[in-house]
């Protein structure tokens, strides 16, 4: 039988495991849950024990011997510090944590380039900078980076996906300079490799037969906008859960901090994108979710509304408008619900557009092919509107499991012969 391709996504409840077959098939599939509380969320030890739990599962009816690649995802901007054996240096800090001392992003303000992922109080590099300070601290690491050394029983390079927001340089392909010129010490951050690198090999942990390449891997927002099928410049995906997010892989880099666009780098593709403020939060602020699965049968989408609504949960946009006092618009309102349901998905299908028409005039090429992910997709109306306002089709997503995005960077290093 062929190798397959294992895909670890290390979330913020729980640990995913897939294996896609060399065409791109799922193979198997598994998940295991984080005991709950915010201290185990930030435990290593609680990653590991849930990484474990979840490919015991899979292998339970999956026979280990055939994963023949392995990468790993992890949440984007989750830093921890090991000591000179490796170990965790207390809890990590996790992808949402603010340091407390106001003189760190500052300092970081002070020599970084303006376009750099690693501004703000809540970046992996101010986050990294606080971890340095712990007794007996000997390196820094990603999430994905230290789940991937458990597998192979050694420590691993991290990847170029997310060593960004630690202020990684991903168009000169290296740490930079002005790392020196703040307070973290340089040499504690780890060798960065291209994502989909092979960055060691397996050493027979969790059931793995020993030997397997383990590749660089990416953060799960990169994993979960792969898994979608999404493949080439020009394929664009939206999440339209709580806000509105849209992500379009290009052929160049864009970054324009003001609208908080940076761009991940993926091998020689490029991932940018930004979120409005608009969204499923809005909607859910004025109807239950019977209501608009009533009020949308009543929408004819062929029928514009003529309302010009800026639907916004409270003042403030971040893309593709960046103004943190733009008002909500949603007046005047209807007597009929259906109508002001109507204007409100007709403003987000307009928002979106122009998120797309944003990423392009800063340099991304045209949204060609559009997948949708999140609460929203289900809708038939807000996907027509969705649609008549993008001037492209939505195709289904592969698989919405950031997972299965990581086994796709997986599969490149499966052995010739069985790709």
């Amino acid at each position: 039988m062929s190798a397959l391709a294992l895909g670890i996504d290390i979330g913020t409840s729980g640990v995913r495991a897939a294996l896609l077959a060399p065409g791109g098939a799922v193979a198997g599939f598994a998940s295991a849950r984080m005991p709950g509380g915010d201290e185990a969320l930030r435990t290593p030890g609680v990653w590991r024990d849930t990484l474990a739990a979840a490919l015991a599962l899979l292998f339970a009816d999956q026979d280990p011997a055939r994963v023949g690649a392995v990468a790993v995802d992890g949440t984007s901007g989750t830093v921890l510090a090991l000591d000179a054996r490796d170990r965790p240096v207390g809890t990590a800090l996790m992808y949402h944590d603010a340091v407390g001392d106001p003189a760190i992003p500052a300092a970081i303000a002070a020599v970084a380039p303006r376009e750099s992922a690693a501004h703000g109080a809540a970046s992996a590099l101010a986050r990294a900078i606080v971890l340095q300070d712990r007794p007996g601290v000997a390196r820094l690491l990603h999430q994905a980076d230290w789940i991937a050394g458990l597998l192979a029983d050694a420590p691993v390079a991290s990847d170029e996906s997310n060593a960004l927001k630690t202020g990684y340089d991903p168009v000169l392909r290296r740490w930079p300079d002005w790392l020196a010129r703040t307070s973290l010490r340089p040499g504690l951050l780890p060798e960065v490799r291209p994502v989909g690198a092979v960055t060691g090999r397996s050493s027979g942990a969790f059931g793995l037969p020993r030997g397997v390449p383990v590749v660089a891997g990416m953060t799960d927002g990169c994993a979960a906008f792969l898994a979608t099928g999404a493949d080439r410049p020009g394929d664009g995906v939206t999440s339209l859960g709580t806000t509105l997010t849209v992500k379009l892989l290009s052929d160049r880099p864009v970054f324009a901090p003001e609208h908080g666009i940076y761009s991940h780098r993926i091998g020689e593709t490029w991932l940018a994108g930004g979120a409005s403020n608009t969204g499923g939060g809005v909607l859910a602020a004025h109807f239950s979710r019977a209501e608009l699965e009533r009020l949308s049968a009543q929408i004819d989408p062929a029928s514009p509304s003529g309302l010009d609504y800026y639907p916004l949960p409270r003042p403030g946009e971040r893309f593709p408008v960046s103004d943190p006092a733009l008002p909500p618009r949603l007046e005047p309102r209807p007597a009929a619900d259906a109508l002001f349901l109507q204007g409100m998905l007709e403003a987000m299908a307009r928002i979106e557009a122009e998120g797309y028409a944003r990423l392009a005039a800063l340099g991304a090429p045209r949204l060609a092919r559009l997948r949708t992910v999140g609460g929203g997709a289900g809708n038939p109306v807000w996907r027509a509107l969705r649609e008549a306002a993008l001037g492209v089709a939505d195709a289904p997503p592969l698989s919405e499991d950031a997972a299965v995005g990581t086994a796709r960077i997986a599969l490149a290093a499966l052995p010739a012969a069985v790709r």
